[in-house]
């Protein structure tokens, strides 16, 4: 075993890839994390929206590692961090000695001082969080069926998501697709075609982080597909009987959050300075405040451009974080210059809005319609871990593609929520 111990918290895209690039490194690296799975998180919606199965978008940490005797992976919680000992310390009291110590601990559900909502509004993080939403949908047809009072009967066929970035915005064109073209033939009692898909945005348009012209064209796709879009005006209360937008009550039993995000709690751990959504503010070179051996990547830091805009919370940003705290750590062993200030590379932004439709901007060139929806799903195939994975998600598509069916339709559980 090596002397120089790197501890990882987080097997997101940002902590995988960093351990990817110490192989060979001569360090021993212990890769901590509070689930056992690493999770694929721009598929999630399609967990929550009966198109893809969880095994296909999530897998072991474990299995990634098992050839690499360097690198030990824990089933545990972070509580804490004493940068002065240099240790973490686990949840029920266990300390974990470190020599560089990375945090890609991700982010979760932000509801802007409204945490009360969240039972009535899960948002989309985890895939607890997307059974809880698929089971949450696929009840609410069933209890349709069953209901004699109208007026129950429109509150369980109305489905409201709160936001309109991407996740609300494919969520929004999958559940309409759902309602429309999968589940029509299979009740007697109800009319799924007349469900209402209500996308609320507090802002003046839709994937505002887009260009204008793509996001004119979402909104007219999304309201050719069924979708009730509306801006300008933000949700003012969430309940189990509907959603209030503005100063308008819409009796809806179905409520989807995916209106904001909050960074995890390492900030607190450490004690520096954040931003408005809590993560790290960290140096060019991904560093704490005042921590040499303490970096910060992910959804977790607040990493700025030369231009001053923020580093988006993208898996690519993830992904090139980790690479650059690697080439760090192997600079340091080996006595050589570090690689410089962190510079992020943006590869382009995607979103599908359903079938056939979704948008790519590359800023060299922009996409929309059917040519963009196939681009859009080449591109997540390519990043999907392992040759098998691949294959069964291109499966899965170009059955839904061919049948107009979704296959992952099993009520399976109780309630679940987020962990707090």
């Amino acid at each position: 075993m090596q002397d120089h111990h790197v501890v990882v918290v987080g097997g997101g895209f940002g902590g995988l890839q960093l351990v990817n690039d110490l192989k060979g490194a001569p360090v021993r690296i212990t890769l901590i994390d509070r689930r056992n799975h690493h999770l694929f998180q721009p598929l999630l919606y399609q967990v929550a929206t009966t198109l893809l199965a969880t095994s296909e978008i999530a897998w072991p940490i474990r299995s990634f590692f098992r050839d690499r005797p360097e690198v030990t992976t824990l089933l545990a919680e972070v509580v804490g961090v004493d940068s002065k000992a240099h240790v973490v310390t686990l949840k029920g009291g266990t300390t974990i000695a470190y020599d560089t110590l990375v945090l890609a601990t991700g982010a979760t559900h932000a509801y802007f001082g409204h945490d009360e909502w969240e039972p009535v509004a899960p948002g989309l993080k985890t895939l607890e969080d997307a059974t809880t939403i698929r089971r949450r949908v696929l009840l609410a047809f069933e209890q349709a069926e069953l209901e004699t009072d109208p007026a129950v009967c429109d509150a369980l066929l109305t489905f409201t998501i709160v936001g309109a970035g991407p996740t609300g915005v494919e969520l929004a064109g999958i559940i309409a697709e759902l309602a429309r073209t999968t589940l029509p033939k299979e009740f007697r009692n109800i009319d799924t075609t007349k469900a209402r898909i209500i996308l609320v945005e507090a802002g003046p348009r839709v994937l505002p982080s887009f260009d204008e012209g793509l996001s004119s064209y979402a909104h007219k796709a999304l309201e050719k597909s069924g979708v009730e879009v509306r801006t300008g005006k933000p949700v003012t209360s969430c309940t189990a009987e509907g959603v209030t937008i503005g100063e308008t009550f819409v009796p809806s039993r179905t409520i989807v959050w995916a209106a904001g995000v909050q960074a995890s709690p390492a900030a607190k751990w450490l004690a520096v300075s954040v931003d408005r959504a809590g993560r790290v503010v960290v140096d060019k070179e991904l560093r704490a405040s005042g921590e040499a051996d303490i970096f910060v990547i992910g959804d977790t830091a607040a990493v700025m451009r030369g231009d001053g805009s923020p580093v988006p919370g993208i898996a690519p940003a993830a992904k090139q974080q980790g690479s650059y705290v690697a080439k760090m750590i192997r600079a340091k062993l080996s006595g050589q210059p570090a690689p410089g200030p962190f510079h992020y590379h943006h590869q382009g932004s995607l979103a599908t809005i359903g079938k056939s439709a979704a948008i790519i901007d590359f800023g060299w060139i922009k996409l929309r319609g059917w040519i963009a929806w196939w681009v859009w799903g080449l591109a997540h195939i390519y990043f999907l871990i392992g040759v098998r994975w691949r294959i069964a998600v291109a499966w899965s598509w170009l059955w839904i593609y061919i049948s107009r069916q979704h296959s992952a339709r099993l009520i399976t559980q109780r309630e679940t929520m987020r962990e707090d």
